[in-house]
């Protein structure tokens, strides 16, 4: 799929999808979603189709989607689901992000 760049000072986040399967257009959605509300542009969204890179999704353990991994900064986190819950995303970057 591809890479959405924003700014220098980045938060990254992988998601990992399903194709165009319901919950895996939903997870990109609310991340945008999210992205422009908490984020104002210091993001980087790497979107990876497991039925396009089946190997690379091996490779990272990724074994249910969509699945979100916040990359950096550390420590690694991830969240399995369509990333409706915009508080579970809050929890996780709180301690090493300021958000908006």
């Amino acid at each position: 799929m591809g890479i959405i760049d924003s700014s220098e000072d980045k938060v990254c986040f992988r998601l990992y999808v399903a194709g165009d399967a319901p919950n895996s257009q939903r997870a990109v959605a609310n991340l945008n979603a999210f992205c422009l509300e908490h984020l104002l542009g210091r993001h980087l969204i790497e979107v990876v189709d497991v039925l396009e890179l089946p190997g690379q999704a091996l490779a990272n353990r990724v074994f249910l989607t969509p699945q979100l991994v916040i990359a950096s900064p550390p420590p690694l986190r991830t969240i399995v689901g369509d990333l409706s819950d915009a508080a579970a995303i809050l929890r996780s970057l709180r301690a090493s992000v300021a958000l908006i």
